[in-house]
């Protein structure tokens, strides 16, 4: 049971920091192998949507690698405290931040007649990672996880806002 946490959690971790990683990597050469692409890709509006996508994805990365130390600690139980306050400040940040992204749409779609589209998909990619990580738990990754969703017929909160809803207390 403890070695399948700990290859989720290091899976949950590892995948999270890789897509990180990788989408900023996919993203500089795209640019420079796609020059059509600049308008797309290099104005403001869409920059900071990636910003935004990358800093959501980091913090997954960064709590399931804490939960995955823990898990390998064998402390089955919440984060401390000093680390949920981390993340309860990254949760207000986030907001600020998609509330600021609601200027940049509207900056973008005044100003810029191209990327639209791709300003559009970032930021609500961001979005549904802060969802997904802060709120309720919208990713499903194994045939059991899905059976177990069906069944229940409902969203469940995530791991985190439990953990967080836990510390208000």
């Amino acid at each position: 049971m403890q070695k399948k946490a700990n290859r989720k959690l290091y899976s949950l971790w590892t995948g999270e920091l890789t897509a990180t990683v990788l989408f900023a990597a996919l993203w500089l050469l795209f640019i420079q192998q796609q020059k059509w692409a600049d308008p797309y890709l290099i104005s403001f509006p869409p920059i900071y949507a990636f910003v935004v996508l990358e800093f959501i994805l980091l913090q997954g990365s960064l709590y399931w690698f804490l939960k995955w130390k823990q898990a390998k600690q064998k402390k089955f139980v919440g984060l401390p405290s000093a680390q949920l306050r981390i993340f309860r400040a990254f949760k207000k940040i986030n907001m600020v931040l998609i509330l600021i992204g609601l200027l940049v749409a509207v900056y973008q779609f005044i100003f810029f007649s191209v990327g639209h589209y791709w300003f559009i998909f970032l930021y609500a990619f961001a979005i549904i990672e802060h969802i997904n990580y802060y709120h309720i738990r919208l990713s499903y990754q194994t045939p059991e996880e899905l059976k177990e969703f069906f069944h229940q017929k409902k969203f469940r909160p995530s791991i985190l806002a439990k953990e967080l809803a836990m510390l208000r207390r």
